[in-house]
């Protein structure tokens, strides 16, 4: 798959979450088997995309009361990542 399907594909994961659908592991598996588009992109991107995950992943395990990360925050964030990454994609 190239690492612009892998985008997208991220991207409709991060969008079904926002909207209070979808599963964080599945996002988080698909993000982090995206070995196309993560070599595409500088490896900050990496790195950022990772944290992230971590993160989200950390959340989904506290309700969120209990926990530090805000899901909606983090949605937003890897939101973010996602049109970033797509900027570098096209340039």
């Amino acid at each position: 798959m190239s690492a612009a399907l892998q985008l997208d594909a991220i991207a409709v994961r991060i969008a079904a979450l926002r909207d209070g659908g979808g599963s964080i592991t599945t996002l988080s598996n698909e993000a982090r088997a995206s070995t196309e588009l993560l070599g595409a992109l500088p490896p900050r991107y990496g790195e950022v995309l990772l944290n992230l995950l971590d993160r989200l992943e950390s959340g989904a395990l506290f309700s969120e009361e209990s926990c530090s990360f805000s899901q909606k925050d983090l949605l937003d964030n890897l939101q973010v990542w996602a049109d970033k990454a797509r900027n570098q994609l096209v340039y």
